[in-house]
């Protein structure tokens, strides 16, 4: 049976490696993997090759977003009260597809989405990125992630403790290494930590500490023992984070008060940094119109300008830093602002490029097949509008994102395609 084969030529081609772009090139893909990238009058066409033309626009690799909710979207206590548990679902194929659109065509979820999903979006029942998983976020009794009032209700952002969805509540050392099990056993690709408190949870602040360092460690050790799984860990306070770091924790998510400590013991185990700045900026832009607690709205004031210094202080040491947004905080498909704080945080657009590419790859453990245009990756390709090396910005409007290809499937097209290469 013959390969079907598509050339994308005319735009500028950058590989998510962070050299200079390249011009006058083609990408090449049979079914879905890249097989060639370089100067279009090196390759031979044959004739029945399909062709995109990208009318000078820029090609690049799929973005990968390393922290997201893909089965909510922040709304009030009344509305969660009113809505139906299975409604979740139906809205969940919106964010998906949303995401996918947006240019988004890999996750990392950071708790809420079952197995379920997965595997209705492998199978091509609905649209949507490719997904890593946590299933659910270990928590402490009354931490971040405990949805405990002081009313006594207990009334969580995300439904849990139903099948396929264990409850992340867990306290001293044989709790949490079972609840690593329990997690593992529902399917999680990555383990998820509440590691310090945080800006929407009620009973908390972001400078708290959670789990001891004996906890921490425990659950870093039995997801790799048992199978090789990395640990990512919502730490926002100094202590916190620097608790994670020598428990061996994989990622960083959000770093918002990182002090000098913490960056060195970062730099020395290699852990990366995802920042999620777009998080508190969108608690306050959208705090009005989805019912956000006043704590939230407060907190995330606090918070703004220490998130952001920690972030530019982690840039300039050289601490890897991956794309992640923490989407469902915020509305789903505006994840690619964040690259657009990352720059005001002071990298270039081109690192913030790598950053949602290359580096956000590493991070998931998926750079053998994913995160740049390279002969023998996966077909994950972006075509967008203009040149995003001059405004970064323009990454940011839907309209701009001209095609989208996932595993060598065209997603999204509203550009015109060619039959023979020209």
């Amino acid at each position: 049976m013959s390969k079907s084969k598509t050339v994308i030529e005319n735009g500028l081609v950058i590989d998510g490696n962070g050299g200079e772009p390249q011009k006058d090139a083609v990408v090449v893909v049979e079914d879905n993997q890249i097989t060639y990238v370089g100067p279009k009058a090196q390759y031979q066409a044959t004739g029945d090759e399909q062709v995109i033309d990208a009318k000078g626009g820029t090609v690049l690799p799929g973005f990968i977003d390393s922290h997201v909710h893909m089965m909510m979207e922040y709304s009030s206590v009344e509305q969660r009260l009113a809505t139906p548990f299975s409604f979740m679902y139906y809205k969940a194929q919106q964010y998906l597809k949303t995401t996918l659109n947006a240019g988004v065509t890999s996750v990392r979820d950071a708790l809420g989405t079952d197995l379920g999903v997965k595997k209705a979006v492998e199978e091509g029942l609905i649209p949507g990125p490719r997904m890593q998983l946590s299933i659910n976020a270990l928590t402490i009794t009354g931490g971040h992630g405990d949805g405990y009032t002081v009313s006594g209700n207990t009334i969580d952002l995300q439904p849990s403790d139903y099948p396929g969805m264990p409850n992340g509540k867990c306290d001293g050392v044989e709790e949490v290494r079972k609840k690593v099990r329990e997690m593992l056993r529902a399917g999680a690709e990555v383990i998820k930590v509440h590691a310090t408190g945080g800006v929407l949870s009620a009973t908390d602040h972001p400078e708290f500490t959670q789990f001891s360092p004996e906890e921490l460690r425990v659950i870093v050790e039995e997801a790799r023992f048992r199978k090789n799984i990395k640990v990512m860990a919502h730490a926002q306070g100094a202590e916190g984070i620097k608790n994670a770091v020598r428990a061996g924790i994989h990622s960083i998510e959000h770093g918002i008060f990182l002090d000098d400590e913490a960056i060195e013991l970062m730099l020395e185990r290699g852990t990366f940094l995802v920042p999620t700045l777009l998080a508190p900026v969108a608690v306050l832009e959208t705090a009005h119109e989805v019912g956000m607690p006043e704590t939230a709205v407060q907190k995330s004031k606090e918070v703004i300008e220490a998130h952001k210094a920690s972030f530019t202080k982690a840039y300039k040491a050289g601490v890897k830093i991956a794309m992640g947004t923490d989407a469902g905080v915020m509305k789903h498909g505006t994840n690619l602002r964040e690259l657009v704080l990352m720059t005001e945080g002071g990298m270039s657009p081109m690192e913030a490029i790598v950053a949602t590419t290359k580096t956000a790859a590493e991070c998931l453990g998926w750079q053998d097949r994913l995160g740049t245009i390279e002969q023998g990756k996966l077909a994950d390709i972006v075509i967008t509008k203009g040149n995003p090396l001059e405004d970064i910005n323009l990454l940011t409007e839907h309209d701009n994102i001209q095609l989208v290809m996932k595993d060598g499937k065209v997603e999204k097209n509203i550009i015109q395609a060619e039959k023979a290469l020209v």
